[in-house]
């Protein structure tokens, strides 16, 4: 199986692993587009303000573009551990046993709006860049990344569990994916605490020793973890809070 989670903002600093090398991500057929907006990035952080500006951020986070100005010389670490914030807090990737490790490289992937999409153990540097954003040298990332993307997920053949944000789920549909969100017992959506229940899922689909392989399968997991997971369609399924 692979769930697909939406990335963050925030992201680890520093690394043990070496630069980045294209090859050794997952979904090799997105490396054509991966080079492509690495060279962008790393050409507009030669201009801060422009950066700046294209990357929706103050000047005091000036440090983001330079980030993005090494994005080929930095040192990489697995993307489970690079991303932070609130779904991978309480994911808590560090903490689990090696078999929950191994379970959660590989069946946990991240959407990124710099590579497309990597799976956990993947290495990746530190970076800055959000699915709504438009470079000045190609435009929309949806534009960039539709027409590569969505053609990858669509065809995996595997049971996949979209766990994606909006501006990461316009980059490209999986039409056979189980789409989960997160309400409350009356049926509102959840903002605030909703990474943070999708953290919880995904620590419970990387800790389970069987892995589902449909929406019945994965209601079962949810439920031995004590989440409330109810379907509400045939790809589609609520996380109740509450």
């Amino acid at each position: 199986m692979l769930v697909l989670l939406p990335p963050s903002e925030t992201k680890a600093i520093g690394g043990e692993g070496p630069p980045l090398d294209l090859g050794a991500l997952s979904f090799p057929e997105l490396t054509p587009v991966r080079d492509k907006l690495v060279s962008a990035l790393v050409d507009l952080a030669k201009d801060v303000p422009a950066s700046i500006e294209a990357l929706g951020i103050s000047e005091r986070q000036a440090d983001e573009v330079h980030r993005n100005a090494a994005l080929r010389t930095s040192a990489t670490t697995p993307a489970l551990l690079r991303y932070t914030g609130v779904l991978y807090d309480n994911l808590d990737f560090p903490s689990l046993k090696k078999a929950g490790k191994d379970r959660a490289r590989r069946r946990l992937a991240i959407a990124s709006a710099l590579f497309g999409a990597v799976r956990g153990g993947d290495p990746v540097p530190a970076y800055r860049l959000s699915g709504g954003t438009t470079l000045p040298s190609h435009g929309s990332l949806r534009t960039v990344w539709k027409p590569v993307l969505e053609p990858l997920l669509a065809n995996l053949d595997e049971f996949v569990v979209d766990l994606r944000s909006g501006a990461y789920s316009s980059l490209a549909k999986i039409p056979h994916a189980v789409v989960v969100r997160v309400v409350t017992s009356e049926g509102r959506v959840v903002s605030h605490f909703n990474k943070a229940h999708k953290g919880l899922l995904a620590r419970a689909i990387a800790t389970a020793a069987t892995e589902p392989s449909d929406l019945k399968g994965l209601v079962r997991l949810a439920e031995k973890a004590g989440i409330r997971l109810v379907p509400t369609g045939e790809k589609t399924a609520d996380l109740i809070t509450g």
